[in-house]
């Protein structure tokens, strides 16, 4: 099912070698079978929740969280903040993997005010009991699609497909999100195969 809730009250691609240090980072998580997926974003946040069963993923819900534009700061914060926890409570997912930060040169500002938007969100899986991990943007692409650099219109078409869905991901954050969720359910199966 997906819905929007809305509330108003780079670097380059890892190396192989880096896939084994990861799953084996995963290793020490348990097996997640319902993992919630977040792209952060102050304007728009997208979630999205998998189950996985091996190498069997099924969607089970996604959407985007919305701030009002016009609210102040803070208040967008706490409503993001209130809506992830409102999916979690809705969802019971059991771990929640969320995209890393990044930034560039040319704009610092908007890596420190994400971070204030992942803050919030991270906040809301630890008040729920829930663990947390992360990925860097390129490193979700490279799993997801095989390319590290890849189009947000890739992207979109790689988690359609291993989702089985009919219908377009709308807005991109939706699929971002998703594709997230997938990564780590791709890295943890690469871990069980490791043999943890």
């Amino acid at each position: 099912m997906l819905r929007t809730r809305s509330y108003t009250p780079t670097s380059a691609t890892r190396p192989a070698s880096s896939a084994l240090r990861r799953a084996r980072q995963i290793s020490g998580f348990d097996l997640s079978p319902r993992i919630l997926g977040v792209d952060p974003g102050l304007l728009r946040t997208g979630y999205g929740i998998i189950e996985s069963e091996g190498a069997h993923l099924r969607l089970v819900e996604g959407g985007v969280l919305r701030a009002k534009t016009t609210d102040p700061f803070p208040k967008r914060l706490q409503d993001l903040h209130d809506g992830l926890a409102e999916v979690i409570r809705d969802e019971k997912p059991d771990l929640v993997v969320i995209e890393d930060l990044f930034s560039t040169y040319a704009h610092p500002r908007s890596a420190l005010l994400m971070a204030h938007a992942r803050g919030v969100l991270m906040l809301a899986a630890q008040e729920a009991g829930l663990p947390v991990h992360s990925f860097t943007p390129n490193e979700i692409k490279q799993v997801v699609t095989g390319n590290g650099h890849a189009t947000k219109t890739n992207v979109q078409a790689a988690v359609k497909a291993r989702l089985r869905l009919q219908t377009q991901l709308h807005p991109p954050d939706l699929a971002d999100a998703l594709a997230i969720a997938i990564c780590f359910a791709l890295r943890q199966a690469t871990s069980e195969k490791l043999g943890g």
